[in-house]
């Protein structure tokens, strides 16, 4: 980057704010370190930084906590990384109409405790809390396993406040619940990885806290009955808030990290959340255990609450090192899916572990990699085939974590076929120099 670069972006956020050299370690994606790393503390100052980046051609990449930071196709040229962690207030809270006006680089754990203050939270639970940002989270349309009850972040938005590419500052929505005219633009940025503008301000719905929430974890002997129960608590009566679907392995690294849990030999186990009214709670939680006397499920227990922001991360935390890829199928395939990409894995001589938000259809698989010696070819040729599995079920598959030559071999994001071609016509008009997070989304976006 160049100096006089450099020096105006000094002038825009001030000189402690700007990172260069070693202080960008923190900020190396994939092998690449950014040019620079500025934090602006103001909307203003961001629609600054964006406008001096596109005259400069230099490449933004907009970072919040860093939790999604490696997701996507490594960056040709790593650029300017724009961290929103200073834009933090709470603008504007209403607990009367149920909503609340957030900057973008506030935590999800911070929100969340400024609203239980007043007995209200956001509905939403994504992995890494602590870390993870009210923008970053919209921008991945992150969530977790209470969406089964309450959905994505895509579908608590009202408003929200971005800077397009060209340094413009854009609101759309507004700041009530029933907000019905003209298009919902603002669900344009929501998941789009910051390749269309940079998130710095969201207005949110928001949810009484319930008076009472519990997990209860169900053991099974097989994964097939595991499945079984998915689809007859789907038809039942019971309003779950999540239903969580582990095989053996994700497990053992859940009973790990959180004992006491479902018991650590069973080969597959469900976890199913309820909240609401205490004797409502209590009445769902007697009615899946009688549910799943008949399915095959048994050691029912509730487990503690230290478990739930855990539940993510299960399979993930089966390896310390692996490759992670993320499976979207019919609900009623996923029990399938899992046990078909089990064996796939193992007939490669390799171990695998998967978890399941079961009620929505994505799952979470985990390939273990031995410290380097894996033969990386083999582990690509596993990823293929559980995308392959994906596919089968009328879903698809993105790479979330790999080596970067197991990402390059192949690919992370699945074929998008038409809806590529609208992207990539979106993307050309609201970037046309290509400056937002070039390349790394959905068909090289």
């Amino acid at each position: 980057m160049q100096p006089a670069v450099l020096e105006k972006l000094r002038s825009i956020v001030g000189a402690p704010h700007v990172l260069t050299g070693v202080d960008l370690s923190p900020y190396v994606v994939e092998g690449r370190t950014p040019e620079a790393a500025v934090f602006p503390g103001t909307v203003d100052e961001v629609r600054a930084v964006v406008t001096l980046a596109a005259e400069s051609e230099i490449p933004v990449i907009a970072w919040g906590g860093g939790t999604a930071a490696a997701a996507g196709v490594a960056a040709a040229r790593a650029g300017l990384v724009l961290g929103l962690t200073r834009l933090d207030r709470v603008v504007e809270h209403e607990p009367g109409d149920l909503t609340a006006t957030v900057e973008a680089g506030r935590t999800v754990a911070a929100l969340q405790a400024t609203l239980r203050e007043r007995g209200q939270w956001l509905s939403l639970d994504p992995p890494d809390e602590t870390r993870a940002t009210i923008g970053g989270v919209f921008a991945a349309n992150a969530s977790g396993p209470r969406r089964q009850l309450y959905g994505t972040a895509r579908d608590l938005l009202i408003g929200l406040t971005v800077v397009t590419a060209e340094g413009a500052v854009v609101r759309g929505g507004g700041k009530v619940v029933k907000n019905v005219a003209g298009y919902d633009l603002p669900k344009l940025f929501v998941g789009s990885y910051g390749t269309l503008g940079i998130i710095v301000e969201c207005t949110v719905k928001l949810r009484p806290r319930p008076d009472d929430e519990r997990l209860v974890a169900v053991s099974f002997d097989r994964m097939k009955d595991a499945g079984a129960t998915v689809r007859a608590l789907m038809a039942s009566d019971l309003i779950p808030n999540a239903i969580e679907l582990l095989d053996g392995a994700s497990l053992r690294a859940l009973t790990a990290s959180a004992p006491p849990a479902p018991g650590a030999g069973a080969s597959a186990a469900l976890l199913v959340g309820f909240d609401g009214v205490p004797d409502q709670v209590a009445w769902q939680v007697s009615e899946l255990g009688r549910l799943v006397a008949a399915t095959g499920g048994r050691d029912v227990r509730e487990v503690p609450a230290e478990t739930w922001p855990r539940l993510a991360r299960a399979a993930a935390a089966a390896f310390p090192a692996c490759a992670v890829m993320r499976l979207s199928v019919l609900p009623t395939q996923v029990a399938d899916a899992m046990e078909q990409g089990g064996e796939l894995a193992r007939g490669r001589g390799m171990a695998s572990a998967w978890s399941a938000h079961a009620g929505v259809g994505v799952v979470t698989a985990s390939l273990a990699l031995a410290d380097g010696r894996q033969d990386l070819g083999v582990v690509a040729a596993v990823l293929r085939e559980w995308r392959g599995i994906a596919r089968g079920c009328s879903g698809f598959a993105v790479l979330d974590t790999a080596p970067l030559a197991v990402k390059e071999a192949v690919g992370v994001w699945d074929d998008a076929g038409a809806a590529g071609r609208i992207m990539r016509r979106i993307k050309e008009e609201l970037d046309p120099k290509n400056v937002l997070n070039p390349g790394r989304f959905v068909d090289s976006i």
